[in-house]
């Protein structure tokens, strides 16, 4: 079985930009690299079609979703995620530890792991750093994440220190059952750890110090976009990443906006998803070469000869004009939010590719801070 591997190709002389590439089963990824998220198995609106045509490299999956429904047992027996949604590169599926901790009333943390109440139905349920690691397993993805207890903002550090401790020995435990139950589908799994310890640095020194120990593929970032002011985020992310070793991807889970990317790029972050680019496009947001467009707004009522992003090649922005996708967007069609997200998503990858071409020119710096500025924009 081909070991997956993380391969450092350049670090920029003017800040800590760097272009990798991780190996897997499923194909090669590019570093910097933006992750679509297909909760559910489906990244919402968007075939896999759609996903090749924007020339998507990896896409995200979540644990806690697919163990609800449809059980990870019947995507054991399809085949793997993979055969299940019909996608032929590579995913990473999140633990689903920040999902549970979000449901608050309805769960109850303990050391050994996490009891929960489903919020499909209410029924009970448990998950432990193994019976997480036996789904990924069932799951098939070809990176997979540790179960972590996400630490709320704000939290003091005695707070933050309790809620590391389980996340390190839950961390601890999930490699344990992954050297003794390797993987079901003749290719390898990535295994992350997952560095808490909300905005204390000292407590991040600490998990990624005992995270080090434990030996992961990659290293990620949680417990980030969750309150906390624009510059603190980008303040833990670049404390972290000056202790993260080199020769391994570093990961920012759930964030965020274009400029969120380019800032992280910025201070040495190899990986991020979000939902942001197909929620944002459901309820009428676009994010373009000349800012942010809200295509719903009545000022597009009649601009027929102007595409959503006139910089754009996307299927959306070569086809159609900002008053048919507010037309449809204020109809009520299921269209606006299939084209708004097409676009959204593309753009974003492009972005992604625009800026590790720059990396690799040494151009990064000047082309991403005249980019952070630009797409800030609110277009007119």
């Amino acid at each position: 079985m081909q070991k997956n591997c993380f391969e450092l190709l350049k670090t920029s002389a003017k800040s800590k930009a760097r272009l990798g590439k991780i190996k897997t089963g499923h194909g090669e990824i590019t570093t910097p690299i933006f992750m679509p998220v297909g909760t559910q198995a489906s990244v919402k609106g968007l075939t896999p079609r759609d996903l090749d045509e924007a020339q998507a490299e990896i896409i995200l999956g979540n644990t806690y979703h697919l163990y609800l429904r449809p059980g990870t047992e019947l995507i054991k027996n399809a085949g793997g995620l993979h055969r299940f949604m019909h996608w032929h590169g590579p995913i990473l599926t999140d633990s689903g530890g920040f999902q549970v901790w979000s449901l608050k009333d309805l769960r109850k943390i303990k050391k050994d792991g996490i009891e929960f109440r489903s919020n499909l139905d209410g029924s009970k349920h448990f998950f432990s750093p193994e019976s997480v690691m036996k789904a990924e397993r069932e799951i098939g993805a070809d990176i997979i994440m540790a179960l972590d207890e996400c630490t709320p903002y704000p939290s003091t550090e005695q707070e933050a220190l309790k809620s590391l401790n389980y996340t390190l020995h839950w961390t601890r435990l999930a490699k344990e059952y992954l050297e003794k139950n390797p993987p079901l589908f003749g290719y390898d799994q990535s295994f992350f750890g997952i560095i808490q310890g909300g905005m204390h640095k000292e407590l991040r020194a600490k998990a990624i110090a005992e995270i080090q120990k434990i030996n992961p593929d990659g290293y990620a970032l949680g417990g980030l976009s969750v309150g906390e002011p624009t510059e603190t985020l980008y303040e833990i992310a670049d404390f972290c990443t000056n202790l993260m070793p080199e020769d391994k991807p570093r990961y920012v889970m759930g964030v965020g906006t274009p400029w969120n990317l380019l800032e992280l790029i910025f201070r040495g972050v190899d990986m991020c998803d979000c939902v942001m680019p197909t929620r944002n496009a459901r309820n009428g947001m676009l994010f373009t070469s000349e800012g942010v467009l809200h295509y719903k707004a009545g000022r597009y009522a009649k601009s027929l000869d102007l595409a959503p992003d006139p910089n754009c090649d996307c299927y959306c922005c070569k086809n159609f004009s900002r008053a048919y996708l507010r037309h449809l967007f204020h109809s009520g069609e299921i269209l606006a939010m299939t084209l708004a997200s097409i676009h959204n998503v593309h753009f974003y990858l492009k972005l992604m590719r625009d800026a590790k071409a720059h990396i690799q020119s040494d151009t990064f710096e000047e082309w991403g801070k005249e980019q952070i500025i630009k797409l800030q924009h609110v277009c007119d």
